[in-house]
């Protein structure tokens, strides 16, 4: 954001709708042209290719947030932008967003920024798996194995015992 007084008050936050499943191009390519960009995202589990992973998602699908002063700014390229179908416009003029809603947006998305970690002793629920459903005691984060897929061991009381347990950490729930 510019420092200087006058301009900061020409400046503002604006929305500009993307092309289907094209907003992180948009993205790309607006900050690749010097545009300041806020593209608000939400980190959840999904299932792909029969795993179960954090997957960065756009909190807003088809929309993103650009910064712009309405004197100086050069508002041409941006429509031409691979990824970008238009400015929102209310009538003929952009829709404003407000510097506040920008501010908890960014506030609720550091909040959210990593997946928790567990700490030795945590009750959790598997959630996926053939334990599915069974609630266990959170005992150590082991490193990544080869796949690449974070692993833990739990205690789970199984057959009248407790057995110290190795599964996937993204099968797990507080």
């Amino acid at each position: 954001m510019p420092s200087d007084q006058s301009s900061a008050a020409l400046s503002r936050w604006y929305a500009i709708q993307c092309k289907g499943g094209e907003s992180f191009r948009a993205e790309e390519n607006l900050l690749n042209q010097g545009f300041d960009i806020f593209h608000p995202t939400l980190l959840c589990r999904k299932k792909r290719r029969g795993k179960v992973e954090w997957v960065n998602e756009p909190l807003f699908p088809y929309y993103l947030f650009i910064y712009l002063d309405q004197l100086q700014s050069n508002w041409r390229p941006i429509r031409s932008t691979r990824g970008v179908s238009r400015i929102v416009t209310f009538g003929d003029r952009p829709a404003v967003i407000s510097h506040e809603l920008i501010a908890l947006l960014k506030a609720r998305e550091d909040q959210d920024a990593l997946p928790s970690t567990f700490e030795a002793g945590q009750e959790v629920t598997v959630e996926n798996g053939p334990f599915a459903g069974h609630s266990a005691t959170f005992q150590q984060q082991l490193s990544r194995a080869r796949n690449g897929e974070e692993r833990a061991i739990i205690l789970l009381q199984w057959l009248n015992r407790t057995q110290e347990v190795e599964v996937p950490i993204s099968h797990l729930m507080r």
